[in-house]
């Protein structure tokens, strides 16, 4: 396999994000407005906000994302991130792209001073969880939400 360079987003790699996205959006089945992905967009931007984005570029070409976003905790002093959306192009799964950008995670919350990441993922997505199983603990937790 080709070398793979993971770098946070710039404003010019909005054409290279986007696919990645949509194709995240449809593997989960799911649509949002236009207005959320540029909203999205525009946050990971902002040296302000707490959301980060960075891509997995092979041979000059983005075939990864992820995004995380930096938020307190009570559980600790520190801040915890939460790695929210990690995908990979079906072509390059297996290749090890979705552990260089958990382990670029890793290492960016490590300099920002989180004491953790954690992160979920659908049960039925075996493929996410056989890699998530080796590179973090599974703590057993049961995600309930309401949406408002």
């Amino acid at each position: 396999m080709s070398t793979v360079n993971i770098r946070p987003v710039a404003a010019n790699d909005h054409s290279a994000w986007l696919p990645l996205w949509q194709a995240y959006l449809d593997f989960y089945q799911t649509r949002l407005a236009g207005e959320v992905t540029n909203v999205a967009w525009q946050r990971m931007l902002d040296p302000n906000e707490p959301t980060n984005a960075a891509l997995a570029w092979v041979d000059g070409k983005a075939v990864g994302m992820v995004h995380w976003i930096y938020h307190r905790s009570n559980w600790s002093i520190e801040n915890s991130c939460y790695l929210q959306d990690l995908y990979v192009q079906s072509e390059q799964r297996g290749l090890g792209v979705g552990r260089h950008l958990i382990e670029y995670v890793y290492d960016t919350a490590r300099e920002a001073g989180c004491a953790k990441v954690h992160w979920l993922t659908h049960e039925t997505n075996a493929t996410a969880i056989s890699l998530y199983e080796q590179v973090a603990e599974r703590p057993g937790f049961i995600q309930f939400r309401k949406p408002l």
